[in-house]
């Protein structure tokens, strides 16, 4: 297993963990939800970098995404 392989699997536990235990869902329910999601794929395309970042920031997308029904880029 490559070091990003195994980065994006650490990154996976973590946020399936997070989003079982914040949503209250089971953890096949979370795994479903999060690979499933735009931001697994983004995650998965190795040009965004995504895989480098942690857990807590990649969930904080993934929240986003699912309250807004897709990933959307916020102004400020």
């Amino acid at each position: 297993m490559s070091k990003r392989e195994q980065l994006m699997e650490y990154i996976t536990q973590d946020v399936v963990a997070f989003l079982a235990e914040d949503r209250q869902l089971d953890f096949a329910e979370a795994m479903r939800v999060f690979y499933t999601s735009e931001t697994y794929e983004r995650i998965l395309d190795e040009e965004t970098g995504l895989y480098l970042e942690g857990s807590a920031y990649i969930y904080d997308i993934l929240t986003t995404e699912l309250d807004h029904g897709g990933l959307t880029q916020l102004e400020y």
